[in-house]
């Protein structure tokens, strides 16, 4: 039975499940691997508390997300083809292991993000942070849709 996002140990079994799709990805592999060199065991907590943060208001994550895309943008110009393929392996990893409002906010809050990421590295309006500092806690009949 597939289940909502419950809590941390789901969110890192999304982001592992996740990186290992990426890291495999004929567009955004050479990304990650070749061009921003992740380390994996330090990577994955971080964005754990990204994610936590996001998702359930957890206030786990303090870093300036976009200055270092800004760094990677710099050294690999990150196109429209690369938050597209980013956002579909983001929402098929979390479809294919969860469904409900949590898992529907966590892929609402990646288009959202990847939409300001992607105007500010253009250059273009600067519009609110692209780290949600929190997600609103969800009760299973609210829909994620109407924020």
């Amino acid at each position: 039975m597939v289940t909502d996002i419950r809590d941390r140990s789901d969110i890192a079994d999304i982001v592992t499940d996740f990186y290992s799709r990426a890291f495999a990805d004929e567009l955004l592999g050479h990304v990650f691997v070749e061009v921003a060199k992740l380390d994996l065991d330090r990577h994955l907590p971080i964005m754990c508390d990204f994610w936590e943060t996001v998702i359930f208001k957890a206030g786990t994550y303090r870093r300036n997300a976009l200055q270092l895309h800004f760094e990677l943008h710099r050294l690999e110009p990150l196109t429209e083809r690369h938050f597209t393929r980013w956002l579909a392996l983001w929402a098929a990893t979390i479809d294919d292991r969860h469904a409900g409002p949590h898992a529907e906010y966590a892929k609402l809050q990646a288009g959202r993000i990847a939409g300001s990421m992607r105007r500010r590295l253009a250059g273009r309006t600067p519009g609110p942070s692209p780290v949600p500092v929190a997600g609103p806690t969800r009760r299973a009949h609210e829909d994620p849709a109407q924020e």
